[in-house]
């Protein structure tokens, strides 16, 4: 909206409709340009980790050398990773050898006892974030010219909690990242550093334009908010700035001074497959393909990889093999043609439009759930496991060994986890957060409220029979996990037979839409 129609906006109309909907947001500030923006609330609790913020995306307008300054402080960045991340490992063998860390392993997990000895023997072995902010301290003097001292602390920080997963056991291996791996820098302030400075990136000597759009009415109101710290950011060939603003995001605004994203008072259940989303609220039933715009082009990503892999095989005989293979033992550096890496460029641009698409839509879809409601429960799922191949050797009706393949193609292609961290993000700033009940006990795609049992199913059988009625499985499990205890362990009967009617009324209107649509449908929808 041009910023010279924001006089047509209806503010008594927009005043109404806060004081009915979102009494919050009645003391935060205005904009004529179409967004309000929520004062943030103030917080007792000082953790930084408690504030909300969001993250706001600009194009830089960068110069060949500035280019240049930026790709060479990329690599110094990860330099400096790489040797964070080998002094972390020296430590933590030296300290897993030594027999106080034997002893104490052998503590039970229960005793208080044994966490304690473990927090005193990472201060000793200089296994903390802070030790290891001492350690690049002489990196940063020798970089200087390049690297600013918070930048570099937080390189340290983003190294640490990485290594952390396995310090406690929830990674196996930390890796080393390649040349051109690292592709962000990011600050510790505003202040200092990597600074944004009346529409430009200031740091270190450079100063580059930032492109924002003077009729972005939401970039407009979000920039009066207080900035936290900016992030450097390449994407294939092109760089941007995001900026960390504290607080919650403006709330958008049409042309009629409405809130483009209105908040429902319904519970809402979700029962979230790799490719579907069964979705249960008091006034509305869906059955969604998650990110039904990717159409991944599997073929040309195929040709470019066969394409690279000749490339990389002719133009580095001593990286493999006779029979083939990788050769680790050999140490020399890659050589890269400039054909491979134009087609290492394609391969990145059509990623990144596909990881683009695939957020706006997740984006989207939050947005409407939220529309609905704001308790939104959901089963907790571990999308790690259904990504790993089958364990158990299977025959076919042919005699044929079954493929030990699983959903991890349609993971990578739909992201639910994604989606969920989207939508938990998006509860966040309406100070609430996704419900993930216990799947092991609430049992939703076994239960039938009517009989008031439980009867495992194959995962092939798409339907289910309640009472007389032919119910969508996915469907049927949203109902059930939208009217689920306090507790979150068990589902509340007496709720089902209450809203039975109304859902079986909006289930019938969503498969027959289903029926009549002729766009693509899912498989597993079992329609």
């Amino acid at each position: 909206m041009d910023s010279g129609d924001s006089s047509n906006i209806s503010f008594v109309r927009l005043d109404i409709f806060q004081k009915k909907h979102y009494n919050y947001i009645e003391n935060g500030k205005r904009a004529k340009g179409g967004v309000v923006m929520a004062k943030p609330k103030k917080n007792s609790n000082r953790a930084k980790k408690s504030e909300p913020n969001f993250v706001l995306t600009f194009k830089l307008d960068t110069e060949l050398y500035q280019e240049d300054i930026l790709n060479k402080r990329l690599d110094i960045g990860r330099r400096i990773y790489n040797a964070c991340l080998n002094e972390l490992g020296k430590q933590y063998r030296l300290m897993i050898e030594s027999k106080e860390y034997q002893r104490a392993i052998k503590l039970p997990k229960d005793d208080g006892t044994r966490n304690l000895v473990l927090q005193e023997l990472n201060k000793k072995y200089r296994l903390t974030e802070y030790s290891l902010h001492d350690f690049v301290k002489p990196m940063q003097h020798h970089f200087k010219k390049e690297l600013d001292a918070l930048t570099v602390q937080k390189i340290a920080t983003r190294c640490f909690k990485a290594f952390e997963g396995q310090i406690y056991h929830t990674a196996k291996k930390v890796h080393f990242k390649k040349y051109g791996d690292l592709h962000s820098l990011e600050g510790k302030s505003n202040g200092a550093g990597i600074k944004f400075r009346s529409k430009r990136l200031v740091w270190n000597g450079l100063s580059i334009k930032v492109l924002i759009n003077h009729k972005d009415d939401y970039a407009q109101m979000a920039l009066m908010g207080t900035i936290k710290y900016c992030r450097i950011l390449k994407r294939g060939k092109n760089y941007y700035l995001q900026i960390v603003l504290e607080g919650v995001p403006p709330i958008k605004i049409n042309k009629n001074g409405e809130f483009r994203h209105k908040v429902g008072s319904s519970n809402v259940g979700i029962d979230i497959g790799p490719q579907t989303a069964g979705i249960s609220s008091n006034d509305k039933v869906s059955l969604l393909e998650l990110a039904p715009e990717i159409n991944t082009p599997y073929r040309e990503i195929r040709k470019l990889q066969r394409k690279m892999d000749r490339s990389r095989r002719a133009n580095n005989p001593n990286k493999f093999k006779v029979d083939g293979t990788f050769n680790r033992s050999n140490r020399e550096p890659w050589v890269k043609s400039k054909h491979y890496l134009r087609d290492q460029y394609k391969l990145q641009r059509i990623q990144g439009k596909l990881s683009s698409l695939r957020r706006q839509s997740h984006n989207r879809l939050a947005n409407e759930i939220i529309s609905q409601g704001t308790e939104v429960f959901v089963e907790e799922m571990s999308f790690k496991g259904l990504q790993k191949r089958a364990k158990k050797t299977t025959l076919n009706k042919r005699g044929q060994v079954n493929r030990k393949k699983r959903f991890g193609k349609s993971l990578a292609n739909k992201a639910p986890a994604l989606f969920l961290s989207i939508l938990d993000n998006k509860l966040r700033h309406q100070d609430t957060e996704l419900h993930r009940i216990k799947t092991a006990e609430v049992k939703a795609s076994q239960y039938n409220h009517v009989e008031d049992t439980y009867e495992k199913k194959e995962l092939s059988e798409r339907w289910s029979i309640i009472g007389k009625d032919r119910i969508q499985r996915d469907l049927y499990s949203s109902f059930l996990i939208m009217n689920v205890n306090p507790d979150l362990n068990s589902i509340n009967r007496s709720l089902c037979v209450e809203k039975y009617e109304r859902f079986k009324a909006l289930h019938d209107q969503e498969i027959a839409r289903l029926k009549a649509t002729t766009c693509r449908k899912v498989a597993s929808m079992g329609i």
